[in-house]
């Protein structure tokens, strides 16, 4: 039998730049700031508990600690630094996400941490260490494959909205074609990304970002997809 047509719609939520009321009510999973690259307390009890009315999935998107730069300049940070700060966020969250009526169902690095852990096994175990036994969402590479030699469960993920290059990674956003901004393109990416891979991200601070979900999640459907949270 072939693989059944279902896929993740997610988006990253809470980053005090972004629409979430509008994104919650297209996406089946909501990535949450955790406060180390974005948001705070108040937005994330928000999130979570719209979260949980709509039955949207909560993962921990965990970050270096970088407001400065939103969490996207890599850093050199120590195995131990970076554990305790990722077992904070992920904490963090997940106590106000219970208290909301939800709980914390995955782990996602942000940014340039989630760079980083496709090729820095240190940086890599340090995520995983300090996130237990959540599931972890990514792109194939050292974090993705660490997961699965432990046991953990891994989703993959594409992204409608950004440019690969040649060996399948992001086009780095310095860089041109990074990002795609014709809805009519990031619809035809989506149904393309959709058979390989179990969820679809949405990025929440891009222009347009509510209007792109909606045009995604009629197009899949459309196609016949089931939109659900992984797992």
């Amino acid at each position: 039998m072939g693989r059944p047509m279902r896929v993740d719609l997610n988006a990253d939520l809470g980053e005090e730049i972004t629409d979430d009321a509008g994104l919650l009510a297209l996406v089946t999973s909501a990535n949450v700031a955790c406060g180390f690259h974005a948001g705070n307390a108040a937005i994330m009890r928000a999130v979570c508990a719209e979260a949980a009315r709509l039955g949207v999935a909560v993962g921990a998107q965990v970050s270096y600690a970088d407001r400065e730069n939103f969490g996207r300049v890599a850093l050199e940070v120590s195995y131990e630094v970076l554990r305790a700060q990722v077992e904070e966020q992920v904490a963090t969250l997940n106590a106000v996400a219970v208290a909301e009526g939800v709980a914390v169902s995955y782990v996602k690095p942000h940014g340039a941490l989630y760079h980083r852990t496709m090729d820095d096994r240190e940086q890599a175990r340090a995520v995983l260490d300090a996130s237990g036994t959540l599931p972890v969402l990514g792109m194939p590479g050292v974090l993705l494959s660490l997961a699965e030699e432990a046991g953990r469960d891994v989703w993959q993920e594409g992204f409608p909205d950004r440019g690969y290059d040649a060996a399948g990674r992001l086009v780095p956003r310095d860089q041109p074609g990074a990002l795609v901004v014709d809805a009519g393109a990031i619809v035809d990416n989506a149904l393309g990304l959709a058979a390989r891979v179990d969820s679809l991200c949405l990025h929440g601070d891009s222009p347009g970002a509510v209007e792109h979900a909606r045009l995604v999640r009629a197009a899949l459907e459309a196609a016949g997809w089931d939109l659900r949270p992984v797992g």
